[in-house]
């Protein structure tokens, strides 16, 4: 075969777009990576981030706090983060009045990578979720090699309970996710109406992970209270949202030992640096500072939403630290281009009419409000 014709073939591309001579799993071709448009220069609204940055006292502390760390970067990380653990067990026990140690705690590089440990562990099964939720639980999902089956929400995007027993009982799946706070929608599920799917997915003997990555921001008590009498419950978290970290990435499941121990399988070795480890650890010990911000946010989320709906824009009731809302004189394509093109970046979540707003801060908002009321003009 000469070097031309060889140069053709690796050109060429499959139907998926994928070059031909790339042993991409099929499974995988038609899937894209997820992500949110990055952009300089605007007013970042889209990936409900805590706005606020972390305060020069905690900056301080952290950095001493890596100065030991840096000594010994020759050397791996604790492959067990027992101190993290320990701190995040007493963090949920001092915030929920729970009884959980270091052995209930499970921590890694974001609640993603929790997420892709359980299914790793636990995905032999179908994987259920109802949709619209997080984008990446059925992603991970089929990264995997799990079968995905999608669920699905009332019209208003609340969870048809009975609907939800049903897709349980028919499909009898290893893992279940539910998300409360809702993303993107912000609504929630009662305590009650957790543990009824906690009683269907044991069952069906499966898991049920609830997603609480904006727990914080909800009046709604954590199902961390539910994990004693039910150890088939997982309640995924992150420190991203409320403890402003997002750039840390840490997550961490709150669940009966069993659960955490399968999870041991298939982490991957010392997955968790050395230096994560250390400044999380700060964070912790300064929790009230960095949760006090939490209710200025939900302040101003009730005002952004009391503020869009006087524009005549229908808002979906939030429980998080976000929000979502239509009713734009043209397409929420347009509009979202027509915010860019004023400095300011939400999120197009790809549900017909709606974009997502994330609560920045009191001038970013209003500058929003400012904006965004132009586009009804």
């Amino acid at each position: 075969m000469s070097s031309n014709s060889s140069g053709a073939n690796q050109e060429s591309q499959n139907p998926k777009g994928w070059p031909s001579w790339l042993p991409i799993r099929s499974d995988l071709a038609s899937l894209t990576p997820y992500g949110a448009p990055q952009m300089g220069d605007v007013v970042a609204l889209n990936t409900n981030e805590n706005p606020f940055p972390l305060s020069e006292e905690l900056v301080n502390s952290m950095l001493q706090a890596l100065g030991p760390v840096l000594h010994n970067l020759n050397r791996y990380p604790d492959r067990d983060a027992a101190l993290l653990r320990e701190k995040l067990a007493a963090y949920i026990n001092t915030s929920h009045g729970s009884q959980i140690t270091k052995e209930n705690i499970w921590v890694a590089n974001g609640s993603n990578e929790v997420i892709q440990t359980l299914a790793l562990a636990f995905g032999e099964r179908k994987i259920l979720g109802f949709t619209p939720s997080y984008s990446v639980h059925p992603l991970i999902a089929r990264v995997v090699g799990s079968i995905w089956v999608e669920g699905k929400r009332n019209p208003d995007f609340t969870l048809n309970l009975k609907t939800a027993l049903s897709e349980i009982s028919e499909h009898k799946p290893s893992l279940t996710f539910i998300t409360t706070p809702n993303n993107p929608t912000g609504t929630l599920l009662s305590l009650n109406e957790v543990e009824e799917l906690a009683k269907a997915t044991a069952l069906v003997s499966g898991l049920l992970i609830v997603d609480e990555a904006y727990e914080e921001f909800s009046v709604e008590p954590s199902a961390v209270s539910l994990i004693a009498k039910y150890p088939n419950l997982v309640v995924v978290r992150t420190m991203s949202k409320a403890f402003a970290f997002a750039g840390a990435r840490v997550g961490y499941a709150v669940a009966n030992p069993s659960v955490v121990n399968a999870c041991l399988v298939t982490r991957l070795p010392y997955h968790l640096s050395s230096q994560t480890q250390a400044i999380a650890s700060v964070a912790l010990d300064h929790a009230s500072e960095l949760l006090a911000q939490v209710a200025l946010l939900t302040s101003e989320r009730e005002l952004i939403a009391a503020e869009l709906s006087r524009m005549g824009y229908e808002v979906v009731a939030s429980s998080s630290n976000f929000l979502m809302f239509k009713g734009f004189k043209e397409s929420a394509t347009k509009a979202w281009e027509d915010l860019v093109d004023q400095g300011i970046l939400i999120r197009d979540i790809g549900i017909d009419g709606y974009l997502r707003v994330s609560v920045g801060t009191p001038k970013e908002n209003q500058r929003f409000l400012a904006a965004i009321a132009a586009l009804r003009q």
